[in-house]
């Protein structure tokens, strides 16, 4: 018992320490980004190539002035940021990031939490994030606070409904709800016959689930062209207006973290996760190893995906986002679902 609980310990600080520090450098490549698509240099000035910006940036939000409006809800102020960092960190612990390392006879799980209900507990966390922004937004007595906590919410309330039903599709092939069972259905058979190529991976039989999954894991994120919220040219800064120091630093990181998550998850469901062509060829420790890299590299994809819309495309109007999301994802994964349970009949029966 007492092995078990050093081993996930160990598990658990490993994954918080990366997620943080993955955050943290986002910021960074973000930046670098956009300067690359806008033929510029980006940071350059803190240590070489900028490498240390993202702590200088750190360091300021450290030491600035923690202001609380004086006609806030003073506790509840400081707990919207504590709800939205808390939520965004619990969703990785049921994210299987590779398969088991054999150390002196023992076999070490690299999920920190294989529930039976994962993509439940992921969807739970997600919606009660959606309470840190409104708490946030709310308690800051600010007209453009609430008006983009209200947006916020009422987004990412939208979108849920599509982004479950495009899951419904996977759990109905899979025949589960563990991400664990999940990421192993598409390690290398395709109908049963045996692959080395990833053309087992969910994203060749639901490619329109993939879509409706990844458009709303952009809306879920409040990133472009979804980023109605912080929306600058109307409500100045949106939910997190009257905030400042690490109580901004809060939200700018969850925003960070849940991309990173939202990237896993994609990896996950649509691209096998730690699987890759040729893993079984693999000795059982290195298959690990290796299936580690390939879900980082996954990740990194569609982390770069994310930025690469934000600095291309233009953000949609709340009308058009609700429409988008109401008239034409919801009944789109419906459909999806519909086909994909009447495949599955038609299978069976033959």
């Amino acid at each position: 018992m007492l092995d078990l609980i050093i081993e996930k310990s160990i598990l658990i600080l490993s994954v918080f320490s990366v997620t943080l520090l993955i955050a943290t450098y986002l910021t960074y490549t973000e930046r670098k980004v956009a300067a690359f698509l806008q033929d510029r240099i980006g940071p350059d000035r803190a240590g070489p190539f900028g490498i240390f910006q993202p702590l200088a940036d750190a360091g300021k939000m450290f030491f600035k002035e923690d202001f609380i409006p004086a006609a806030s809800a003073k506790w509840l102020f400081i707990m919207g940021p504590g709800i939205a960092m808390f939520t965004a960190c619990m969703t990785g612990a049921v994210i299987p990031w590779g398969t088991s390392l054999n150390i002196m006879g023992r076999e070490v799980s690299l999920q920190i939490a294989d529930v039976n209900i994962g993509i439940l507990y992921i969807m739970g966390m997600v919606s009660i994030g959606v309470y840190g922004i409104m708490i946030g937004g709310w308690a800051s007595n600010n007209k453009y606070s609430l008006m983009g906590a209200i947006r916020a919410s009422s987004q990412m309330i939208s979108y849920e409904l599509a982004m479950g039903l495009s899951i419904i599709s996977i759990v109905m092939m899979t025949g589960s709800l563990s991400l664990k069972d999940i990421a192993a259905g598409q390690s290398g058979q395709l109908f049963g016959i045996p692959l080395t190529t990833g053309l087992d991976w969910n994203v060749f039989v639901q490619p329109v689930g993939f879509i409706i999954f990844l458009v709303c894991a952009f809306a879920e994120t409040n990133r472009a062209p979804f980023d109605l919220p912080e929306c600058e040219s109307e409500l100045i800064g949106g939910y997190h207006t009257e905030y400042s120091s690490m109580k901004l630093g809060f939200f700018l990181f969850a925003e960070y973290i849940n991309m990173f998550i939202s990237s896993a998850v994609i990896s996950t469901l649509y691209f096998g996760g730690y699987n890759f062509p040729g893993i079984h060829l693999l000795p059982h420790n290195l298959q690990a190893i290796a299936g580690i890299a390939a879900l980082f590299g996954k990740i990194f994809f569609f982390i770069f995906v994310f930025m690469w819309v934000r600095w291309t495309l233009p953000r949609f109007r709340y009308d058009q986002l609700m429409h988008l999301g109401w008239k034409i994802l919801i009944p789109l994964s419906i459909l999806n679902m519909l086909v994909t349970a009447g495949w599955m009949t038609f299978r069976n029966l033959l």
